[in-house]
């Protein structure tokens, strides 16, 4: 999967996609006209642009920015897992899947994957460890718990 997300186009995008995909990120609720303003561009200008941007799926959808510790899901761990060879994908599969689950990644080093995941008590998170690692397929993990949040948005786009 991650072979075809390389394959894909890149997909060129000039200042006024800048403007309004920045414009996208800070609020996606605004309007057309909010946007227009705010880039100086037309309503008309913004809405072809955010459809094009859409169909050609720079824009994969909205969504909310959830203060996940005002409700009550304060412990937030970062879990490095080595994944027998050939299993990778499999393995990540099922982790992504349960709802905790903010965040699943390939990456280099000693761990093949890196998951990110939100708890509201060490009971939960503790249950969703062991589970990981009753997988036959999971060699090793490592887990970090989040002492604190210095920032945590999406980036912009320059």
């Amino acid at each position: 999967m991650a072979e075809t997300k390389q394959m894909e186009a890149l997909v060129s995008v000039d200042e006024t996609d800048r403007a309004i995909l920045n414009q996208l990120i800070r609020d996606p609720r605004q309007s057309y006209r909010e946007i227009a303003r705010k880039t100086m561009k037309s309503p008309a200008t913004v809405m072809n642009r955010i459809k094009q941007l859409e169909k050609e799926k720079v824009i994969k959808g909205y969504t909310t920015m959830v203060d996940y510790d005002r409700l009550g899901y304060d412990i937030t761990v970062i879990i490095e897992i080595q994944i027998a060879k050939g299993n990778l994908h499999l393995v990540e599969k099922k982790i992504a899947s349960n709802p905790n689950v903010i965040a699943v990644y390939d990456n280099t080093g000693h761990f093949d994957a890196t998951i990110i995941g939100r708890f509201k008590n060490r009971k939960s998170m503790d249950a969703f460890l062991k589970r990981i690692q009753k997988d036959s397929f999971v060699q090793r993990t490592e887990t970090k718990l989040v002492l604190s949040t210095l920032k945590e948005r999406w980036m912009g786009i320059a």
